[in-house]
């Protein structure tokens, strides 16, 4: 094994079902969560009740409150919280890690301020740290719902870091007989392909609480599909990414599971409900929200083309009542297909 022991900062439903899984791995793992109260619920139960109830967790897992303690002598730490916190629990906890860390963010969202992806706000973190350590960053994605993967359900995702011998560090780390890792060097692909595949499914809810049919799910799909493509290749992303476990896999998932938030969202704004009520009826974070905004003004900045997401945050930012969003879309001029 790679690594013999590491830390999960994020004690969500994703953060701990990685937590679990490494756990059973046999790696001795820290959870770290931001509320002393919920870390004693962990200690006492040995299970989440409030994000992932029903799934034990082995005497090789740890809840801790205290950044230090979860990641001081770590060789591997998994980034596991939402985007619009990422940077400051990173900044906390960066002088703590040791040079050579392989640090891997699991999270899918973009940076709403400087619209940068999980990984750049992790190298714009360490370029203000003056004694900042030398670290290996790499990012997880993929079709993957926190339960299922607690379940033990077969699940292939992707990881990538800046060179292939990084990325198949991760690979070595996270592989299991049940969780097929494969490996990349295209992570601004991976990044945005999973903070933008969350605004198709709030579009691909909005459809199906509209009640339309699976031609207009499909539809979507695929046209939102070709829309984050385009923003990638204009990033440098590598095409074929999109077309992979981390683009359409995890898209397709996004937009037709049950246990997806943001088409959670989107089924709720499809039926009548505002966005705020949506927001505070949730228990956890539908990343789709904050990064429509963030995608928004980052298409903007690219001057790429993204009518879904435009609807999208025409509904959500701008109060555009759904199916006159829908009427838009279908009115646009006639186009070809493939265009990049």
């Amino acid at each position: 094994m790679p690594v013999q022991s590491g830390a999960v900062i994020g004690a969500g439903s994703w953060g701990t079902a990685l937590a679990k899984l490494l756990s059973d791995k046999g790696y001795r793992i820290t959870l770290w969560g931001h509320r002393q109260e919920h870390v004693d619920e962990i200690i006492a139960n040995q299970e989440n009740k409030t994000y992932l109830p029903g799934f034990e967790l082995g005497e090789r897992l740890f809840a801790t409150s205290d950044l230090k303690t979860a990641v001081k002598g770590q060789s591997l730490v998994v980034m596991v919280v939402p985007s619009h916190g990422f940077r400051e629990v990173f900044r906390r906890l960066l002088p703590h890690l040791s040079p050579g860390t392989h640090v891997v963010s699991a999270v899918k969202g973009i940076e709403n301020d400087t619209l940068m992806t999980m990984d750049q706000v992790m190298a714009d973190e360490m370029a203000v740290l003056e004694s900042s350590p030398a670290l290996h960053l790499g990012v997880l994605a993929g079709p993957s719902f926190a339960k299922e993967v607690a379940a033990g359900v077969p699940t292939a995702v992707t990881v990538a870091a800046d060179t292939l011998a990084n990325a198949k560090f991760f690979q070595q780390s996270f592989n299991t007989p049940l969780f097929r890792v494969y490996a990349s060097t295209d992570t601004i692909g991976l990044e945005l392909c999973g903070a933008l595949k969350n605004v198709v499914a709030i579009g691909a809810g909005i459809c199906d609480g509209l009640g339309f049919g699976t031609n207009t799910r499909a539809a979507l799909i695929t046209r939102g599909l070709a829309e984050i493509t385009r923003l990638g290749v204009k990033m440098g992303a590598n095409p074929l990414t999109f077309s992979g476990l981390a683009g359409l896999g995890d898209l397709v998932l996004t937009c037709t599971g049950d246990l997806s938030r943001n088409r959670q969202v989107g089924l709720k704004l499809g039926q009548g409900m505002g966005i705020g009520e949506i927001v505070d009826s949730m228990a956890m974070v539908a990343e789709g929200v904050k990064t429509t905004q963030s995608a928004w003004n980052l298409a903007l900045r690219e001057g790429v083309e993204m009518p879904i997401l435009d609807q999208v945050h025409q509904v959500i930012y701008e109060g555009i009542d759904c199916r006159t969003a829908v009427k838009t879309l279908l009115a646009r001029s006639l186009k070809e297909e493939i265009v990049f």
